[in-house]
C-alpha cells in the first residue's frame, strides 16, 4: 500500500471531479505558499531562474535535485525558497517534476477558492524543454554524465 499518498486521495478525487489533472497543495501552516503538485514537486521559471519550494512537508525529489544541478550547469540561477501563491502570476513557465515523467508542464493553476487563474501556456517553455532533454539524454547515455548519476549494469 502506498500509505504516503493516502492523505492526498480525497483532494485528488475532488480535483478530478472538477475536471483537473491533479491537485495543488499550499503550505500546511500559513496556507499561502506553494508546496507541491499532487505526487510531484513544483518548479517555476522566471528571469532565467529556476524556483522551487523549500518546505519541510514535501518529499525531497531526486529528479528536482537533478534539474536544479542541470539548471546551474546551464547558467540558470536556482532558488529554493517559499513561493507565495501570488508570485505564480510572474512565472514564465511552470512544471511538476518527478521520476516517471521527469517534467510535466503546467499550463494553468486555478485557485478554486478565489477564482484566480495563473496561466503558463499550452506547451513546455524553452527552459523546461532544455532541462528535460538534458536529463533524458544523460539517462539514456546520449550525453556524458559529468555528475556520476548513472551506472552501467551488465548481467
Amino acid at each position: 500500500m502506498g500509505g504516503n499518498y493516502a492523505a492526498s486521495l480525497q483532494a485528488n478525487q475532488k480535483a478530478h471531479e472538477l475536471g483537473y489533472a491533479c491537485e495543488f497543495y499550499l503550505d500546511a501552516k500559513e496556507k499561502k505558499y506553494i508546496d507541491e503538485a499532487g505526487a510531484a514537486n513544483f518548479f517555476g521559471i522566471k528571469n532565467n531562474t529556476y524556483i522551487t519550494p523549500k518546505s519541510t512537508s514535501i518529499l525531497p525529489s531526486i529528479t528536482n535535485k537533478s534539474l536544479m544541478q542541470l539548471a546551474e550547469d546551464l547558467g540558470i540561477k536556482v532558488e529554493r525558497r517559499a513561493i507565495p501563491e501570488e508570485e505564480l502570476e510572474t512565472f514564465e513557465e511552470a512544471g511538476a517534476c518527478g521520476t516517471a515523467a521527469v517534467i510535466s508542464p503546467i499550463s494553468r493553476i486555478d485557485d478554486v477558492a478565489t477564482g484566480k487563474s495563473y496561466v503558463f501556456g499550452e506547451k513546455p517553455g524553452p527552459i523546461s524543454e532544455k532541462l528535460f532533454n538534458k536529463l533524458r539524454n544523460i539517462q539514456y547515455g546520449i550525453e556524458p554524465d559529468v555528475h556520476g548519476w548513472t551506472r552501467v549494469v551488465i548481467e
